[in-house]
């Protein structure tokens, strides 16, 4: 099974590269910790989706650790990495958003994988139920079998400002129904609210949410690169318009070409929005090192 890393976002919230800001005392990153747990969990080979200027500073840092450990590929999320032939619009300077990365993947890997963030701890139960499910997932007459790790919205929240995350709708059965995108989450003294459009609605703490932790059938890159095809002949020319890949996950359930089993998990999620998050997530590292959850250096 491959772990597929995403992290060529530019994290311009935190302002800087999150992806490779230490939060252990061992010099670690929030992907040590992710890998260490899928390599724990089953998985033999990671992909790390980056931005060509960066590859250097990845394989220097978190690269030099991993590659005795686990076999080690990088791809690159290239903004005129476009089908048929179509070009960026002039002044478009960012990438395409997930969806456009996670097809940056799609010449390494061939069998069932794993799609994440760089900047998202999700703790070792979330990597167990990835492999439990991947290790037998098949497709069955062209519809593919994926897997989402789901979080309760409260403990993905941050003091700092807004998130955006999945909202989920899941069946009596488990499955994934729909995943809509709130782009902007607040934490409230009576528990949390999104905007749109100007206007804040409730929102319940318990919503099973998404944060893009999913599990894959190679076959989705056929799909992902049509509905990309279609996002591009639409919004193309929008020059921050972004391609999500859950969006595209909903496309594949809408036209049961996919169907998503729900595995919620209450294992510790952790991320860095803002750069005020940081002392928060090395704190609660911190305190899993001194449980004996991870050793004090991940690599030796």
């Amino acid at each position: 099974m491959t772990l597929v890393i995403l992290a060529a976002g530019m994290g311009s919230r935190y302002g800087g590269m999150k992806q490779i800001d230490p939060v252990a005392a061992g010099g670690e990153f929030i992907i040590d910790f992710s890998v260490y747990d899928a390599l724990r969990s089953g998985f033999d080979k990671v992909v790390i989706v980056v931005k060509k200027e960066n590859f250097d500073d990845f394989k220097s840092t978190v690269g030099k650790r991993l590659e005795p450990f686990i076999k080690t590929e990088y791809a690159f999320q290239d903004l005129c990495d476009l089908p048929g032939g179509r070009r960026p619009p002039e002044g478009r300077v960012k990438p395409w958003g997930t969806g456009h990365a996670l097809l940056a993947a799609r010449e390494l890997v061939s069998d069932n994988f794993a799609a994440i963030n760089a900047d998202d701890f999700y703790g070792r139960d979330a990597f167990s139920r990835l492999a439990a499910h991947l290790s037998f997932a098949a497709a069955k007459d062209g519809v593919a079998d994926c897997c989402m790790v789901g979080y309760p919205l409260s403990g993905t929240l941050t003091e700092n400002g807004s998130v955006s995350r999945g909202q989920c709708e899941v069946s009596e059965s488990g499955e994934l129904i729909s995943i809509v995108e709130r782009t902007k989450i607040f934490r409230t003294e009576n528990g949390a609210e999104y905007e749109e459009n100007g206007k804040r609605y409730r929102i319940s703490p318990d919503t099973t949410v998404s944060m893009n932790c999913f599990g894959f059938t190679p076959e989705v890159f056929t799909h992902i690169g049509r509905y990309f095809e279609d996002f591009l002949d639409e919004k193309g020319d929008d020059l921050r318009a972004e391609f999500y890949y859950p969006a595209a996950v909903f496309e594949m359930i809408r036209e049961n070409k996919a169907r998503v089993k729900v595995c919620r998990t209450d294992s510790r999620w952790l991320g860095v929005t803002y750069r005020e998050d940081k002392e928060r997530v090395v704190r609660e590292i911190g305190k899993l090192i001194e449980a004996g959850e991870y050793p004090e250096r991940l690599w030796k």
